[in-house]
């Protein structure tokens, strides 16, 4: 291990997965594979995190009030988790708002992260650090199986 700090540890080792991942060619079914594997892992993630918020769960609720996050929010979020999966494991439809729920799962991880970075401290960004991992994983499957191409752009 050649970082020191948690950090440098993880992109050291997201830097040899894609490594490996790149010497062994990938095929479409291994792609798709990981893919489904990601995509449900994180739906259950923030499927029940979205649970959580919407029902009030205790802990959920206290932590990010503690956070400093207001109450409305908290339900606004919820409903946005739980939209979001529904679109994310529909299969072959909506890629462009598949895009969009990805960025809003990437918003997500990198505010819980700052927020409980700032506020309880750096052991309680580890949850982050994981998701940011599984969604950061899933994203680039998602790239490979629905490239996006902007070519029919215009300089305005």
């Amino acid at each position: 291990m050649s970082g020191s700090d948690p950090f440098s540890w993880f992109l050291e080792c997201l830097c040899n997965i894609f490594g490996q991942l790149k010497k062994n060619i990938m095929t479409l079914k291994t792609t798709k594979t990981i893919y489904w594997i990601g995509a449900s892992l994180t739906s259950l993630w923030f499927g029940t995190s979205g649970v959580c918020e919407l029902t009030k769960n205790p802990i959920v609720w206290d932590i990010t009030l503690k956070l400093g996050y207001p109450a409305y929010f908290i339900y606004v979020l919820g409903v946005a988790k739980l939209a979001g999966i529904v679109v994310l494991l529909i299969p072959n439809r909506w890629l462009r708002l598949k895009e969009w729920v990805f960025a809003g799962i990437f918003f997500d991880i990198v505010f819980a992260f700052c927020s409980k970075l700032i506020v309880i401290g750096p052991l309680a960004t580890t949850d982050a650090i994981i998701a940011f991992a599984i969604v950061t994983i899933t994203y680039l499957m998602f790239q490979k199986l629905y490239p996006t191409h902007y070519s029919n752009l215009t300089a305005i």
